[in-house]
């Protein structure tokens, strides 16, 4: 077989020798059954669907080149080799380098296969069903120092956690990243599931398949991986069942097979047995910040009027003539952990400084008190990954929001402390409903040019008009010309929010 048939074998789905040729899923209609057959002939690559496809539609589909269906001469082949950094990895080279049994990774239906003119290891993911959604190709077993070349995904791939075909019959699960630890853990009988690398986690595609576990045991790795792990665990709905699991010195439950395979059993349930809930994590790491938070700012906290110490920090800061909108605007952003916090619409012509105000009086807050926008389509608030509850959605004009449905998602979020929307969408499984609930209580501060807004939005805003007059226009000037602004420290106005 040449390295231009593997290599067009590897874009389709279930591709199975039959006689002299090949059979696969069409691309190019819903094909239930493999009907598209392919086949080398006089140096070209037939494709040949039973169901009347042109073969142009079929290599569109597949995200084939119709130059591609030409065997590569030795030129082209090495440029080819070339391209893909010049992978040579085979089976037995991983199984030596994991130390695990060939025959092992076999059963996982892992597999040598040509590609782009090299080797590489192939490795499929599986639905619940067992049906092939996706497969990685494994080109190396080390990263390069300038990039990562170890790994790629077949066209068309739609991953999800690896390892949802083997359905673990326990009370608890091992999360870790990526296919190899999954290997060393099922290889010493641990149930796993793999996240197909750490910033890959997507809470309405992965979170339901581990709603049956009590227990989450998450492998946290000392590098930036395990940071990114970290972020999308205190936001998913799994924290509540989650157990930091760390293996100190060693990496992954790959790095720890290897040092000793034959003592990792008892290894790894001791690391099982030290693992933290997450809970206690979170609950250790506030108290430590608000200590911290408390250093910082116990001057301001007390002190006699904290805000006419903002406002005199808001003048340093170069707001003239507007110090009431100032302290307006600070008292309500400091509602937003209150159940209806007071939402604010600033006021005023074009450059009368609505934006300048609002920027600085922010620059007081951590960023997690606020979200910012200039711009938004209509149905971002429901679609966002953004953590709405106790913060304050900031949209620099209201122009940005244009449209009637965005307006009366945001009417709802302010109105009822929540945003609940339903909405179908497209799926493997045809069409299917989908509830997506976002938590407030959220507050609203915008700026905006217009006298009055939308009737229903102007009743739900508390209205503060900027001074457009000559004597503020003076003031401005004449503070910039005897003091310009500065840029002081705010560290200990943003602890003070902790």
């Amino acid at each position: 077989m040449s390295a231009t048939l593997d290599y067009v074998l590897s874009k389709f789905t279930g591709a199975k020798r039959s006689g002299g040729s090949w059979m696969a899923l069409c691309p190019a209609h819903a094909d239930g059954n493999p009907s598209l057959s392919i086949s080398e002939k006089d140096g070209k690559i037939l494709l040949h669907c039973m169901a009347g496809c042109v073969t142009e539609d079929v290599c569109k589909a597949a995200g084939i080149k119709m130059r591609e269906l030409f065997v590569a001469d030795r030129n082209e082949d090495a440029t080819l080799q070339q391209d893909c950094n010049g992978a040579t990895l085979t089976l037995a080279q991983y199984a030596r380098a994991k130390q695990l049994p060939v025959e092992f990774l076999k059963r996982l239906n892992l597999s040598d296969i040509r590609y782009l003119g090299g080797t590489a290891v192939r490795i499929p993911y599986f639905d619940v069903e067992g049906a092939e959604i996706a497969v990685r190709f494994r080109l190396a077993m080390e990263k390069s120092p300038d990039a990562e070349n170890r790994f790629r995904w077949k066209k068309g791939a739609k991953p999800q956690l690896y390892g949802l075909w083997r359905k673990p019959e326990t009370d608890y699960v091992i999360l870790c990243e990526g296919e190899s630890d999954c290997h060393t853990l099922w290889y010493h009988g641990f149930p796993a599931l793999g996240v197909p690398g750490a910033t890959n986690w997507n809470e309405h595609r992965d979170a339901a398949f581990l709603d049956s576990f009590a227990r989450i045991y998450v492998v946290i790795e000392p590098d930036r991986g395990g940071i990114a792990v970290r972020d999308w665990l205190v936001k998913s709905r799994i924290r509540s069942r989650a157990q930091l699991l760390s293996l100190n010195a060693f990496k992954d439950p790959s790095a720890l097979h290897l040092n000793d395979p034959t003592h990792f059993v008892d290894r790894f349930r001791e690391a099982m047995k030290a693992s933290v809930p997450l809970s206690k994590v979170q609950a250790d790491q506030l108290i430590a910040e608000r200590a911290e938070a408390w250093r910082l700012c116990h001057h301001l906290a007390q002190s006699t009027s904290v805000l006419d110490c903002f406002g005199k920090a808001v003048r340093v800061r170069g707001v003239v003539g507007e110090e009431r909108i100032a302290k307006s605007l600070y008292l309500a952003l400091e509602t937003r952990f209150l159940p209806r916090p007071v939402s604010v619409a600033i006021k005023g012509p074009s450059s009368g400084g609505k934006s300048f105000v609002t920027e600085q009086v922010l620059q007081f807050f951590p960023e997690s008190a606020v979200y910012c926008l200039t711009g938004m389509s209509e149905r971002v608030l429901a679609y966002t990954e953004a953590n709405l509850s106790n913060r304050f959605l900031v949209i620099f004009e209201t122009e940005g929001v244009s449209s009637d449905f965005g307006s009366y998602l945001i009417r709802s979020l302010l109105s009822e402390g929540r945003l609940i929307y339903e909405t179908v969408e497209k799926t493997d499984e045809g069409f299917k409903s989908r509830r997506i609930e976002k938590d407030g209580p959220t507050g609203l501060i915008v700026t905006t040019t217009a006298e009055l807004l939308h009737p229903e939005n102007e009743t739900r805003l508390l209205s503060l008009h900027v001074a457009d007059t000559q004597t503020q226009t003076k003031a401005v000037l004449f503070a910039l010309a005897q003091n310009p602004r500065e840029h002081g420290d705010l560290t200990s106005w943003k602890a003070l929010q902790i």
